[in-house]
C-alpha cells in the first residue's frame, strides 16, 4: 500500500515553526495541521501563539482554538482528529502539513501509535496517590523497577504522574506500560514522513527570542486573557499550561507583576528546553539552524528533495 505523504515541522517554542509551515504550504499546495497542545483551546488565543488570519495569508489550518478553555484532550484524542484530517486533507489533492512543539502528539502520530481505551479507574488512582504522597518518588520508582524496569528507566523520582500512571497500567490490566508501549506500535505507520526541526544552534539565541515573545505577548493583551481565565476558575488541560497560570499567584497579590512576568519566561524556557530533549532523541529529524543560515524555507525545500 502506497503511504500518504506528509510533513512534520518540529522544534522549540519560538523557533519559527508557523512560519516554516505556512511557507511550505505554499510552496507544496499543503493545509496546515496543528500539533500544539496549547493551540487547540479557545481563549488562549494569546498565550499559545496561535496565527492569525494575517499570519496564516490564507493557508488553511486544522485542530486549532476548537475546544473551550476547561475540556480535557488526551494524545489518543489528538491523534484519532489528525488522522482524519490527514484523510480529508488528501482527498483535496493537498499535501499535509503537520505543525507543532509538542513532541508526543508528532511521534504518536508519525509511529501509529495504538491506544486502547480504557476507563479511568479514580478510586485505583487515589489509593496510588496516597501511596506515592506517604512513602516517596524514590521508593515509588524503586516499586517501579521491580514490575517494569524499562519505564522507571525513563522516568525521575519526580515524575509523579507518569509514576502513577504505569502503576495504574500494571493493577487495572495485568500488563506493564512497557508492554502496552510495545504492543501499541506493532502496525507499520500508514505515513512517508519528512520530518523538520527548526532551532538555534545558539540557546541563548533562543532564549532571548523566547523573552522578546512574552513581552510582545503581554503588550497584546496578554495579561488580560490570563486574568478571564482565572476569574473563570476552570480546571482541565488548559489551566495547566504554560502562559496563564504563570500569573495567577500574581492575581491573588501574591507575587509582583514582575516576578510574574519573570516566571512566565522562566518556565517557557524550562519548556523549550525540554521540547529540544525529547526532538533530539529522534535522528529522523533534519534539523535546521535559524542562527546559521539566511533562507529556512529554502533549506527546508532541500529536505523535502531528498526525502
Amino acid at each position: 500500500m502506497k503511504k500518504q505523504k506528509i510533513i512534520c515541522v518540529v522544534g522549540p517554542t519560538a523557533s519559527g515553526k508557523t512560519g516554516l509551515g505556512i511557507a511550505l504550504a505554499k510552496q507544496f499546495n499543503g493545509e496546515v495541521i496543528s500539533a500544539d497542545s496549547m493551540q487547540i483551546y479557545r481563549d488562549m488565543h494569546i498565550a499559545s501563539a496561535a496565527p492569525d488570519e494575517s499570519e496564516t495569508d490564507g493557508v488553511p489550518h486544522h485542530l486549532v482554538e476548537f475546544l473551550p478553555y476547561g475540556s480535557s484532550y488526551t494524545v489518543a484524542d489528538y491523534v484519532k482528529a489528525a488522522r482524519e484530517k490527514i484523510t480529508e486533507i488528501a482527498s483535496r489533492g493537498k499535501l499535509p502539513i503537520i505543525v507543532g512543539g509538542t513532541g508526543l502528539y508528532i511521534n504518536s502520530l508519525v509511529n501509529n501509535v495504538e491506544f486502547v481505551e480504557q476507563e479511568t479507574d479514580y478510586n485505583l488512582r487515589d489509593k496510588i496517590t496516597e501511596e506515592f504522597d506517604r512513602v516517596g518518588g524514590e521508593e515509588m520508582l524503586g516499586r517501579l523497577r521491580q514490575i517494569d524496569p524499562d519505564a522507571a528507566e525513563k522516568l525521575h523520582a519526580n515524575d509523579k504522574r507518569r509514576i502513577i500512571r504505569a502503576f495504574e497500567i500494571f493493577e487495572s490490566t495485568g500488563n506493564t506500560k512497557s508492554f502496552n508501549d510495545e504492543q501499541s506500535i506493532k502496525n507499520e505507520s500508514p505515513y512517508d514522513a519528512t520530518i523538520i526541526g527548526i532551532t538555534y544552534r545558539d540557546r541563548e539565541k533562543l532564549y532571548e527570542r523566547i523573552n522578546l515573545r512574552v513581552d510582545i505577548m503581554l503588550e497584546n493583551g496578554l495579561l488580560q486573557e490570563a486574568r478571564e481565565a482565572f476569574d473563570k476558575n476552570l480546571g482541565g488541560g488548559a489551566i495547566q499550561a504554560i502562559g496563564h497560570k504563570e500569573f495567577f499567584d500574581y492575581f491573588k497579590g501574591e507575587i509582583s507583576l514582575e516576578e510574574a512576568v519573570e516566571n512566565l519566561k522562566r518556565s517557557t524556557r524550562r519548556y523549550a528546553k525540554r521540547q529540544l530533549t525529547w526532538f533530539n532523541k529522534d535522528t529522523r529529524i533534519n534539523w535546521i539552524f535559524k542562527d546559521e543560515i539566511e533562507d529556512a524555507t529554502f533549506e527546508a525545500k532541500k529536505f523535502m528533495k531528498e526525502g
